[in-house]
């Protein structure tokens, strides 16, 4: 059995009756074995650290083992958040043999309640793509089919729960980085509510941004993984607590009287499949009893130009601190000035540099106001669009992305081209609100396509129950990358 092969309530219920914990991991590892060779969906096994926390798991007592929610249950990690005296490079050679002396919050609740981190994950490099091709260390490949990326940043992720590696996995999200690989990849990905998970242990991208969502076969799974990660944590300031009792499912799967807003220029913006999708989602929603109606988000065209200014300048503050002085690559120099300019000329990646570029011209005296100044003020227009559509409708529906996973190599020589992939996502982040990328069909030339939910702040709990419908009353069960099926529930 592989760890894709049951929920996480499963794999919990399993080991706190008495399964081994160990025998999970082993059969994760040799599964890891056989598809790491094709898709290089992690940049660290943790082997002998997974097979000890699982020894140590098993030799509880019943009662301990019951209290664990996720006892047993095999996660994999993005290796953006750092986990103590385990390689952590954020995909990047500039951080090549860090090993940090301390784990991130969301990754030790998850520890404390039981799972199992199997290792860390491949990503675009700092976590600034969207394909999982900037990795210093080489693209991770998409388990439906090896010659299209997995998305990213948080690529490597997405790919280790569609191939079966991981039930469950931790990405980041700064302009989609969850949602857009888990529809390329065909599974659950969640961009929380700006705070409701702790930032801290986060190598920070661009920290207005910044949030860590996990990715699942399932919402319920999802769902679980989110109630324990979430919370306020004393380390991150911009944490808060959501709603008491947390995320609960539905049971009823009742859609009836629910508002759900289209958003129809984003509509328009989809090719042809990803408007089928939504357009399929709308039908599943309507006979479940949901109101659908068209809503506009006028600012939302610029979106794109907003985000690719607000981040680039938060990341050239950000990634100033790799400097080769305290931790990571070192480049030699006569003096300190050449010190920096080596170690950050050979340690940093094309597009990390690109960012950089554009992040500091945009603060830079005499553009600031034209620039970034004006891209902080479509914001607050944008976060007013969204506040007006709320007012009306109880969630939005937009595709997750405008097209399929496209080929490797295909974008990589066209900046905007890879940057339009973000195009339906980047509105939550620059807003701050909850959305949800959930799989929903499988085109003729058998890649998955996707549709978005997006609620109010810290309404993840509404986004859970829509999309735990939904999920529901797909015409057919989900199928895996191979093929094999995979329940809604």
């Amino acid at each position: 059995m592989t760890p894709g092969d049951e929920s996480v309530a499963e794999s919990a219920r399993a080991v706190h009756q008495g399964a081994s914990a160990v025998r999970r991991v082993e059969a994760a590892l040799a599964h890891l074995a056989e598809t790491e060779p094709r898709l290089h969906a992690y940049l660290h096994v943790r082997a002998d650290g997974a097979l000890a926390d699982a020894a140590e798991l098993d030799r509880l007592g019943p009662e301990a083992r019951a209290a664990l929610p996720l006892a047993g249950v095999v996660v994999a990690v993005k290796d953006n958040l750092v986990l103590k005296d385990t390689p952590t490079t954020a995909g990047s050679k500039i951080l090549e043999g860090y090993r940090p002396p301390y784990t991130a919050t969301a990754v030790a609740r998850l520890q404390a309640a039981g799972a199992l981190v199997i290792g860390k994950t491949n990503l675009d490099e700092f976590a600034m793509g969207s394909s999982t091709e900037h990795s210093a260390y080489g693209p991770t490949k998409n388990p439906w089919d090896v010659t299209r990326v997995p998305g990213g940043s948080s690529g490597g992720s997405a790919a280790a729960v569609a191939a079966g590696t991981a039930l469950v996995a931790l990405g980041s999200d700064t302009g989609g980085s969850v949602r857009q690989p888990a529809a390329f990849c065909g599974v659950v990905g969640l961009k929380p509510t700006y705070g409701r998970v702790s930032r801290y242990g986060l190598l920070a991208f661009a920290s207005s941004l910044d949030q860590v969502g996990p990715l699942g076969r399932r919402v319920a799974d999802v769902a679980q993984v989110f109630q324990v990660m979430a919370g306020r944590d004393p380390h991150d300031a911009t944490s808060v607590e959501g709603p008491p009792g947390g995320p609960v499912l539905d049971a009823t799967g009742s859609l009836r009287g629910l508002r759900v807003g289209v958003v129809g220029s984003q509509r328009d913006q989809a090719g042809p499949e990803a408007r089928t999708a939504l357009d399929e989602a709308v039908v599943a929603l309507s006979d479940q009893g949901a109101v659908v109606s068209e809503v506009d988000l006028p600012h939302s065209r610029y979106g794109i130009a907003a985000y690719y200014l607000v981040a680039p300048a938060e990341a050239s503050s950000n990634l100033a601190r790799y400097d080769g002085v305290r931790y990571g690559v070192r480049g030699e120099g006569q003096d300190l000035a050449e010190v920096y300019l080596h170690t950050r000329g050979e340690g940093f990646g094309t597009e990390v540099k690109r960012r950089i570029l554009l992040g500091t011209f945009a603060l830079a005296e005499g553009y600031y106001d034209a620039y970034y100044l004006k891209a902080l003020k479509t914001r607050t227009l944008l976060a007013q669009d969204y506040r007006a559509a709320f007012r009306s409708v109880d969630v939005l529906l937009t595709p997750t992305v405008p097209e399929t996973a496209f080929r490797l190599g295909e974008k990589l020589e066209d900046p905007w081209a890879m940057y339009q992939s973000d195009v339906m996502t980047v509105g939550a982040n620059l807003t701050g609100l909850p959305a949800l990328s959930l799989p929903w069909s499988v085109t003729a030339g058998g890649l998955p396509t996707a549709i978005q939910l997006t609620a109010p702040w810290l309404e993840e709990a509404r986004l859970f129950s829509t999309a735990a419908a939904l999920e529901a009353s797909r015409a057919q069960p989900w199928t895996g990358p191979a093929g094999e099926g995979r329940g809604a529930s």
